[in-house]
């Protein structure tokens, strides 16, 4: 005995250790895939009505992209929301953070395409890469409030696309009789299975000026976050369910 104490290891902590695993490139495929199976099977196991889609549909056929706007709280379920024909491409903006790189993941698993948003990429070379998109014949599709809200308020993203690039603007909503809420901002919905759903759709149709003023650019927003609010409570109404929006009480 030497009289020196024994030398242990310190011990990795839990959020170290939770960091590492949520880093992993091979959890996180595990993870992907296990999401895109279960919506997969949530949606093919459930009855769905369709309402109000068959402009937009007809538009993705002939092979025509339109710019698909959905609430974020309602994004899971959008690659059957958009009933492409094979070969019909849609591409969804991401975040380049931890959860928005395992959303678009999961989309593209579904048959999406993505483009990743950061803090280090200018508006400028994100919105190129958007309308080269779009030019290729490549569908949009965006949370008008994602990616971190306030909910259900929309952004003006989709009104400056719509503005450049000509495309056509469809509201999109899905709705479930039984579904199960994450404590996410948006309180983010996740479909059940065997369950009994709706998806209801309506072309934005308001003219948006090549140079609109502010006022222009924020009546437009209001217009588009009004049709957006009204199909995603007509898609619950249709099952029975009370409306959510947080707006009703300020208007």
């Amino acid at each position: 005995m030497t009289g020196q104490k024994p030398k242990y290891e310190t011990p990795v902590s839990l959020k170290t250790l939770r960091r590492k695993i949520a880093n992993s490139p091979r959890f996180n495929r595990a993870i992907e895939g296990m999401f895109a199976s279960y919506v997969r099977f949530a949606f093919h196991s459930s009855r769905w009505s369709r309402t109000g889609c068959e402009e937009m549909d007809a538009c993705v056929a002939r092979g025509e992209p339109v710019i698909f706007v959905v609430w974020h709280q309602r994004l899971i379920m959008a690659p059957y929301m958009f009933n492409a024909p094979k070969g019909a491409r849609i591409c969804a903006l991401t975040s380049e953070a931890r959860a928005g790189r395992l959303a678009g993941q999961i989309l593209v698993r579904l048959g999406w395409e993505t483009i990743g948003m950061s803090l280090d990429k200018r508006h400028v070379s994100l919105s190129r890469e958007v309308f080269k998109r779009i030019k290729e014949g490549c569908s949009i599709g965006i949370a008008a409030d994602g990616p971190s809200g306030p909910a259900r308020i929309s952004s003006t993203v989709p009104l400056v696309w719509a503005r450049t690039s000509g495309a056509r603007v469809f509201t999109v909503a899905f709705a479930q009789k039984r579904i199960v809420r994450f404590p996410t901002w948006d309180k983010q919905m996740l479909p059940l299975p065997f369950s009994r759903g709706s998806i209801t759709c309506r072309e934005w149709t308001d003219p948006v000026p090549r140079k609109p003023s502010e006022e222009e650019m924020e009546t437009l927003r209001l217009s588009l976050q009004r049709s957006l609010d009204e199909i995603t409570d007509a898609a619950d109404a249709s099952l029975g369910k009370p409306s959510e929006n947080p707006n009703l009480t300020e208007q």
